[in-house]
């Protein structure tokens, strides 16, 4: 049986968060769980996270191993007008392109300052500087785009400003089969049925299997998860396991 990432339409992802902010714990992450939700939704298989400082090159390591090994590679942070914000600047040299204001960026933030009746500064206008061949990802907020060259998608580090940028750029973006799940309550500690649990995955590798537990007024227990994006598999499985885990009185009542 063949596993999801075997296949030719199988659409994987990273995500690189870019910020000293979120490493030292000022600044609590709210951007991963979000794109996490909507690439399931799409069928584009999330297969790491990772966090960097803002030091250029770590931010070109990191760049250049999730994009080679994955379908599309995320960045959050380090896209506004301070010092600080280098993300653009590593994007470049990831790629080996120069870097420069780019008019199309600024025919969108000109109008917007200028409504304000706030000047283009020189900080401001490192907003508008992208890596040659970019496309722009549409800012419904404050004007300052995202941008996406080949296979890298690059957003902001503020949530709200994030959310409108991946719900923009996402229709252009390949997607692949849904992912589906269930879950099976047991009444016992994951400890007690991991023998079994164990075999269950054997007998299923093409189905992905989870163990989670919590504690309840009656103590240890756990809930099963099982995964898949083909849904007859995915219900042969959870059928089978659940009557396997009802013949031994574990399953919780509902």
């Amino acid at each position: 049986m063949s596993k999801p990432e075997d296949r030719p339409d199988h659409v994987t992802a990273a995500i690189l968060v870019i910020g000293d902010e979120i490493l030292s714990g000022r600044t609590k992450d709210r951007n991963v769980g979000h794109i996490a939700d909507v690439l399931t939704a799409v069928g584009i298989d999330l297969r790491e996270v990772r966090i960097v400082a803002d030091v250029t090159e770590d931010i070109v390591a990191a760049v250049d191993a999730l994009r080679r090994r994955y379908t599309y590679l995320f960045t959050t942070g380090g896209i506004g007008p301070t010092h600080d914000d280098i993300t653009a600047d590593a994007i470049a040299a990831a790629f080996g392109v120069p870097i420069d204001v780019d008019e199309r960026a600024l025919a969108l933030m000109r109008p917007h300052y200028e409504r304000r009746g706030l000047p283009l500064t020189p900080s401001r206008l490192r907003m508008a500087r992208l890596p040659k061949g970019s496309e722009l990802i549409e800012n419904s907020i404050s004007a300052a785009p995202g941008f996406r060259l080949e296979n890298v998608v690059v957003l902001a580090g503020v949530p709200s400003v994030m959310q409108v940028m991946l719900d923009a750029v996402l229709p252009s973006l390949k997607t692949g089969r849904r992912m589906l799940s269930q879950a099976i309550d047991v009444n016992v500690p994951e400890g007690d049925i991991a023998d079994l649990f164990a075999a269950h995955q054997s007998a299923y590798p093409d189905v992905s299997m989870g163990s989670y537990p919590s504690f309840s007024a009656t103590g240890l227990r756990c809930q099963l998860v099982l995964r898949s994006t083909e849904p007859a598999r995915l219900e042969e499985a959870s059928a089978s396991l659940r009557e396997t885990l009802a013949g031994l009185g574990y399953l919780a009542a509902p």
